[in-house]
């Protein structure tokens, strides 16, 4: 979860600096993207029994720090250096690409209903749309 969350973060920080509109985009897309990830995250650690609910919940708001410092990061190193954020952007892309076909997808399957793959292809025009108003 945090392989994709801080570069995401320094991204955003980044982009900040520059590009207003683009990064409050990002800031969506990156919300609604963290909110299933996180929900399944809790759910799959949960269900492991090895932790109680208040104990995930206590180091999931710990890692909320981790954002803001992330983008601080981002703003000061990599602002105004397109190539290295595009880099940190395909890293945190290869880390949500194999978390959705190697956890999440094979496990939203529900019979008669076509939602879990209806709401991967709107997230999807959503980002393709966003990227078309820019």
């Amino acid at each position: 979860m945090v392989s994709d969350f801080m570069p995401e973060a320094m991204a955003l920080g980044a982009m900040l600096n520059d590009q207003n509109d683009a990064a409050l985009l990002l800031t969506l897309l990156i919300a609604l993207q963290n909110l299933p990830e996180g929900f399944n995250a809790y759910r799959e650690i949960l269900y492991r029994g090895s932790h109680k609910s208040k104990r995930i919940l206590f180091w999931f708001c710990a890692l909320v720090v981790v954002g803001p410092i992330s983008a601080l990061v981002g703003a000061e190193f990599l602002s105004g250096k397109a190539i290295f954020i595009d880099a940190v952007m395909m890293f945190a892309s290869g880390g949500i690409l194999y978390l959705v076909f190697q956890d999440i997808a094979p496990q939203a399957h529900l019979k008669k209903s076509w939602m879990p793959p209806l709401g991967a292809v709107c997230g999807y025009a959503l980002g393709l749309l966003g990227h078309m108003v820019l």
